[in-house]
């Protein structure tokens, strides 16, 4: 079943996207959640000509987020944890840890925006993906320090 994505879907696509699922999941979770449409020959026009009228926004949008990570560029990220004697951390650096030393920076990245490669178990460096845009992603590196 083909469907248009009406917002972002982590792990299926992007606003816009046209793509397939299986029938169940496209009828009984996407459509009734209004996440997606389905993608019929009306509803492909209207996506196209929306998708006309947004491209000036569109790249504008890019250009921010590449200047953004410009910005950004190798800045390293020190949270500090509480830990073991053999470095293990108790509880976990999340995103929002993340969220909030860029947000002290005066970088506004959302939370949701950023994925750790592995979670932080131990203390040490870790890399960090941010998704700053659907063609534009940055990497910086997260060192975790016992506090």
């Amino acid at each position: 079943m083909e469907i248009i994505l009406k917002q972002d879907v982590a792990g299926l696509g992007y606003k816009n996207d046209t793509v397939k699922v299986r029938p169940g999941y496209g009828r009984n979770f996407l459509i009734p959640s209004g996440v997606a449409i389905i993608a019929n020959d009306s509803n492909k026009r209207m996506i196209a000509e929306n998708i006309r009228q947004a491209a000036h926004k569109a790249s504008k949008l890019k250009q921010d987020a590449e200047a953004l990570a410009a910005k950004i560029g190798d800045l390293t990220v020190e949270i500090g944890t509480k830990a073991g004697e053999s470095g293990k951390i108790f509880g976990a650096v999340t995103a929002v840890q993340v969220s909030d030393f860029l947000k002290t920076k005066g970088f506004d990245v959302d939370r949701k925006k950023i994925h750790f490669k592995e979670q932080p178990k131990q203390i040490g460096t870790y890399t960090v993906t941010l998704d700053l845009h659907k063609e534009v992603k940055h990497t910086i590196n997260v060192n975790v320090v016992a506090e």
